[in-house]
């Protein structure tokens, strides 16, 4: 496991540019491996105070495998399975869409909504940089004037 989601960056970009995931992304977001018990991911989420965690296959590598989230643990909860003996790769989603640090606010809200999802990870040359949550999504998005 790795420690959470740090202060957001200060990007600074041109006036009346698009906001970019770059501009609202949480960045060195919670990872988690595969094979670490349900209970772990519900610890680093609840420190962390965080949503979601990516799973990775190997923490150096930075590869994103999978995501877990609140809901994930929250259902196998109310399913009765205990989460000291379950393994996150029972729950994980696999193969999660991410996007690039250049993808649009307004592109991460389109697949957020389509794909019915709240978290995006952003996916840099080097593997995972960051995460896009709905929050940070909708408060980048334009809003329209008042009038």
């Amino acid at each position: 496991m790795t420690e959470a989601f740090t202060q957001k960056p200060s990007v600074h970009r041109p006036p009346h540019a698009p906001a970019t995931a770059a501009d609202v992304m949480r960045p060195a977001p919670a990872t988690i491996e595969p094979r670490d018990h349900v209970a772990a991911a519900a610890y680093l989420m609840k420190h962390a105070g965080v949503t979601a965690l990516v799973v990775v296959d190997d923490d150096q590598a930075k590869q994103p495998i999978g995501i877990i989230t609140e809901a994930d643990i929250a259902q196998a909860v109310a399913d009765g399975k205990d989460v000291n003996d379950l393994r996150i790769r029972a729950l994980i989603t696999t193969y999660p869409t991410v996007i690039n640090p250049a993808t649009s606010i307004r592109d991460a809200a389109r697949s957020m909504v389509t794909g019915h999802f709240r978290h995006l990870p952003v996916v840099g040359e080097a593997g995972l940089i960051g995460m896009v949550d709905i929050t940070d999504v909708c408060a980048a998005l334009p809003r329209p004037a008042a009038g």
